[in-house]
């Protein structure tokens, strides 16, 4: 039998797509389980940073004894050339939330957007940048400028804080309507009828987050992460696979390629419907990996359909229900899911040990622990 290896070297195998010591367990609770764990207000974390997400994090991987999935949300502080001078005033506060109203200043123009902290929630955008997209695109512009520093000089001590416990991991964006909705007043339904009046903009909009994307990946792979986390949430569900494959599938193609190069891992987020974007990415990328691959009714996964059609070519993360199971089923529950997803997709390696997107604040901590179980005993190689 194989000595038990630390949670970075499993991941990293498994990741990969190989056969480590055993199923890594890898639930997915970047922000409302590490923020709960504190016992403080959310707007403590995101916006006081007293911790800081990774913080509390790092805590929450110590306290459940998971393998980590440590991303540096917030991505490195970068200088951009003709860089917009940003302010932000808190505009509202109330036992229940806080307002913060974020001022971009550009030779075009300004931009303005709220950002709304709740007690016991993450933040949300309650106002974003783009009212009118031909007024404001020539704004947006000099949110792209080319990267001329960045400061990296936390990274030695966010490393020794993640240590053996888990992959640490640096995130770059690529284009496509999951990063648009980001931006739009009114949401992806307004970014959708911007984009079939305007291609044109988009087209140009694409061609700047994709450069911006290939400077980031030059620079974060000079820092030898474990992991380059290619993210896009609802890459497929808040778009169609013609614009996935327009706008997505050449970045991440790029980043891929640049990342495998030196020798570094790539994983793909995409939460919700999956099926015709993963084929892209197998068929036309170098992609390591790829997570949730939820299962209906929030995704389109079958995950052992999906092992024996790709688990040749790429390692699968996922894929117990955030909702129906996790949150509002019983340890028992998740015991029987937990071995079913290690028999469906563990076979060979190559496979993580996870949730679908997000668990749940109120997920009850023994389901979390059920779930690092069954990968520390059902899932030994």
């Amino acid at each position: 039998m194989k000595e038990a290896l630390s949670s970075r070297e499993r991941l990293k195998i498994a990741i990969a797509n190989g056969k480590p010591d055993r199923v890594p367990a890898i639930p997915d609770f970047s922000n409302m389980i590490p923020c709960k764990l504190t016992g403080k207000p959310f707007w403590d974390i995101y916006l006081n940073k007293t911790p800081d997400l990774f913080e509390a994090y790092c805590r929450a991987v110590e306290h459940y004894g998971i393998d980590g999935w440590h991303v540096l949300f917030g991505g490195l502080d970068i200088k951009r050339k003709n860089d917009p001078v940003v302010t932000s005033q808190i505009t509202g506060r109330t036992a229940e939330r806080i307002t913060e109203r974020f001022r971009y200043e550009t030779p075009a123009g300004d931009l303005y957007e709220t950002k709304t902290y709740m007690i016991a929630d993450p933040p949300t955008k309650t106002e974003k940048m783009v009212k009118d997209l031909q007024k404001d695109f020539p704004k947006i512009k000099y949110l792209y400028g080319d990267i001329i520093d960045m400061d990296v000089s936390m990274i030695p001590d966010l490393k020794k804080r993640v240590g053996e416990n888990g992959v640490f991991t640096l995130p770059i964006n690529y284009p496509g309507m999951h990063h648009w909705n980001e931006f739009f007043d009114g949401n992806l339904q307004n970014a959708i009828f911007a984009y079939y009046d305007y291609p044109e903009i988009f087209d140009e909009w694409a061609e700047l987050i994709d450069r911006d994307a290939v400077q980031r990946a030059q620079r974060y792979l000079d820092l030898k992460p474990d992991l380059i986390l290619v993210g896009g949430s609802g890459t497929l569900t808040l778009s169609n696979p013609e614009l996935v494959k327009k706008y997505c599938i050449p970045t991440i193609k790029k980043i891929c390629k640049m990342a495998k190069e030196a020798g570094v891992l790539t994983m793909v987020h995409s939460c919700g419907k999956t099926m015709a974007f993963l084929d892209m990415l197998v068929n036309e990328t170098v992609l390591d990996c790829i997570n949730p691959l939820e299962e209906p009714p929030m995704g389109d996964v079958n995950l052992a359909d999906v092992k024996k059609k790709y688990g040749s070519r790429i390692s699968l993360m996922g894929n117990l229900q955030t909702f129906s199971l996790m949150l509002h089923g019983s340890a028992s529950d998740v015991e029987k899911a937990a071995k079913k997803a290690i028999d469906d997709a563990g076979e060979g390696g190559g496979f993580l040990l996870s949730t679908g997107d997000q668990l749940g604040r109120d997920t009850p901590p023994e389901n979390i622990f059920k779930l690092v179980e069954i990968a520390k005993t059902y899932g030994k190689y």
